[in-house]
């Protein structure tokens, strides 16, 4: 086994870095999308697009996706969900030839943003750098309203595209590069969680077992409210299962005191908007005490909410696996290498080491008999075990009737 999980993570950097590659932005998510089909095909991965969008793994339709809801078993389907998109503009028309007047989707930087970089694509083709002018943020101050994007010499020489059918976001010297065990990048939330489910897959059906209990949901358009999850959920397709349904959210979450770079992927208590499922947390725990020897660390991250409080929301239960993520949304927190004044743009970074230990316990959350029926069992054992041990104390106090 730990051939495999090392096979399925550190010897596919090249995977992982071809997939950071990738550009999308809220509701924009067709290079990344494309790019997982092809994997998955050369794979023979059952997948489909539902009609929200989302790309679906372990199953090749509406009806085998139903099938393993309905299916009768002890062992609960787990449904891994991590999201493709990341904050971005969208354009909106052009001003001049050389100029795109732009709305934001999503966090952002609030400072220093005159003449920072953006990459430009449409669905089909990447078009190179540009950069921001007449940057405005939203009432609150929290994010990028709208801009003016100056097209660089690449796109200005050909004929303009539709101004509505371009997209972009903040771009650094490069999509991906790596300084030490850091992975910089223009967005690892949420490819983490994205390429983390990829390679699951890949593990489950290479081993070929385990992934009647498993299915993968890649959503859009996260960033602006989980919009990608919300329109999967309301397609009804997890309603009356006829077994145990258990959601596990990967993430890229905002760095916090107890949720550091490099101290190993954390146990996500809760987010911003609620805490998540008692039990399974509690077999999370323990399988993280014996896969990853307390490398780990377990927080409520709520620097910012994520699709398990959606799930929540819908009545399911749901568990959450984040690796802490340096410069959230681009803004630069933490600093590093192509980072502007403090909040104003930088490349987020992750450590590869957290994202091997997020990748060995989704490997491990498909375990069969992880006690998730009865997760407080051994806890109530030692608990009934201490009554008996103060029992003759309890009745020195007082008559005890």
């Amino acid at each position: 086994m730990r051939r495999t999980l090392l096979r399925c993570g550190l010897m596919e950097m090249a995977l992982l870095n071809k997939l950071f590659a990738q550009h999308a932005a809220p509701f924009r998510e067709a290079h990344v999308r494309g790019f997982l089909e092809v994997e998955l095909q050369r794979h023979r991965i059952p997948h489909f697009v539902d009609p929200v969008g989302n790309l679906v793994l372990g199953a090749d339709s509406e009806s085998a996706y139903k099938r393993k809801v309905s299916k009768r078993s002890r062992e609960p389907l787990r449904f891994f969900i991590a999201h493709m998109d990341h904050p971005g503009f969208h354009g909106v028309r052009w001003l001049d030839k050389k100029r795109l007047a732009v709305k934001w989707f999503g966090g952002s930087p609030t400072k220093d943003l005159e003449g920072a970089k953006v990459w430009l694509a449409d669905l089909h083709t990447v078009f190179g750098s540009a950069s921001l002018r007449r940057v405005k943020l939203l009432k609150s101050g929290r994010a990028i309203d709208t801009a003016e994007v100056v097209v660089g010499p690449q796109l200005a020489k050909l004929p303009l595209p539709d101004a509505k059918s371009l997209y972009g976001g903040l771009s650094f010297r490069a999509p991906v590069w790596s300084v030490g065990q850091r992975l910089y990048t223009k967005a690892a939330d949420d490819l983490c969680g994205v390429y983390c489910i990829l390679s699951l897959a890949k593990h489950l059906y290479r081993a070929k077992k385990a992934h009647e209990n498993f299915l993968g949901i890649l959503t859009r358009a996260e960033e602006v409210g989980f919009i990608g999850t919300i329109g999967h959920l309301e397609l009804g397709w997890l309603r009356d299962p006829g077994r145990a349904l258990l959601n596990v959210n990967l993430e890229a979450s905002r760095t916090l005191p107890g949720a550091e770079i490099g101290k190993g992927p954390i146990v996500r208590l809760g987010d911003r908007m609620t805490v998540f499922d008692p039990g399974g947390i509690r077999v999370m725990t323990d399988l993280s005490n014996k896969i990853l020897k307390g490398k780990y660390q377990r927080r409520i991250m709520d620097g910012g909410a994520c699709e398990a409080s959606a799930v929540t929301a819908y009545g399911m239960r749901a568990i959450g696996l984040s690796v802490p993520l340096g410069n959230y949304h681009n803004q630069n927190f933490e600093g590093g290498p192509d980072s502007r004044a403090a909040l104003g743009p930088a490349p987020e970074f992750v450590d590869k080491r957290d994202l091997q230990g997020m990748l060995k316990l989704c490997v491990a959350l498909m375990q069969s008999g992880l006690g998730w029926r009865a997760p407080w069992g051994n806890t109530a054992r030692a608990l009934k075990q201490s009554l008996r041990t103060y029992r003759a104390e309890m009745r020195g106090g007082f008559s005890v009737e």
